[in-house]
């Protein structure tokens, strides 16, 4: 049998094995694409971690590789630029980190910090091509890529080949919880314009004199980047100054900085 005989055999079973095992679900669009060119390493993203150390709901901080990530409240109109790339064939059918599955054909993205359900506008700065994604998962975790578009909006902005681009994202709104559909522009623009959360902060300490809080509010005050505060309050008749250290933006963040700072003692509030 001569080289080139044996050589065509060889790659007729290997594409005949591969056809195989994909059962019900053939990709006649996106087959060929280059499944590897989205990332350079296969923990890249999340449907990739454990799911006993990977389970978070929308805003709740977590840890890759050692680097904690806090999801972030935004606005509409906020923009970033950064890295994009894209996730296809590998991740089809798995969970995203919100629970859902995830479909490579849908308009859908990862990010590391939006809100998930955020609408978010993308743009392939090399070429002006847009796109509009929900976020539904989180990633990249690699260099200084921002956002991870599902096949079908690296598609829409002819990004596969190359497969990372410089894009610039743009907020356009927030879609209803458990909805998975792009909303439309006037149901963006009836939505919130922001993402809101709660207002949590630590009670670190309480005094009968201001002196005391005054001081615990000077010593405090920019701990890791959160403001202290001095709430003037009566209870039994009496005056209480209490010293809260705010800026968390969920009540898990605070719960998770309480149990790994100097604050152990202190406990969780909730301004109304």
């Amino acid at each position: 049998m001569n080289k080139v005989l044996t050589y065509s055999l060889v790659v007729s079973l290997v594409f005949l094995s591969a056809c195989s095992t994909r059962g019900k679900n053939t990709y006649r669009n996106y087959d060929f694409a280059p499944a590897k060119t989205y990332s350079d390493d296969a923990n890249a993203h999340s449907s990739t971690m454990d799911k006993k150390t990977y389970t978070h709901p929308t805003m709740r901080p977590y840890v890759i590789r050692g680097v904690k990530y806090y999801p972030t409240v935004v606005s509409v109109g906020d923009t970033f630029r950064g890295k994009a790339s894209w996730y296809g064939p590998d991740f089809h059918g798995k969970l995203t980190s919100n629970g859902e599955t995830y479909n490579m054909h849908d308009m859908t993205a990862a990010h590391k910090t939006l809100p998930m359900n955020t609408i978010v506008k993308v743009t392939n700065e090399r070429n002006g091509k847009t796109a509009v994604v929900r976020i539904n998962d989180r990633g990249p975790f690699v260099g200084t890529r921002i956002i991870d578009l599902s096949n079908k909006a690296a598609h829409q902005i002819d990004m596969v080949g190359a497969g990372t681009a410089p894009v610039k994202l743009e907020v356009l709104g927030f879609q209803v919880k458990g909805s998975r559909t792009i909303p439309t522009k006037q149901q963006l623009k009836e939505a919130p314009q922001e993402q809101s959360v709660e207002d949590f902060a630590l009670q670190i300490a309480s005094f009968t004199r201001i002196e005391g809080a005054i001081i615990t509010q000077e010593k405090y005050d920019n701990t890791d980047g959160y403001r202290t505060i001095i709430k003037d309050v009566e209870m039994n008749d009496k005056r209480i100054f209490k010293v809260w250290l705010k800026g968390f933006k969920s009540e898990q963040e605070a719960r998770d900085y309480k149990e790994n700072s100097q604050f152990a003692n202190a406990f969780i509030v909730k301004e109304e």
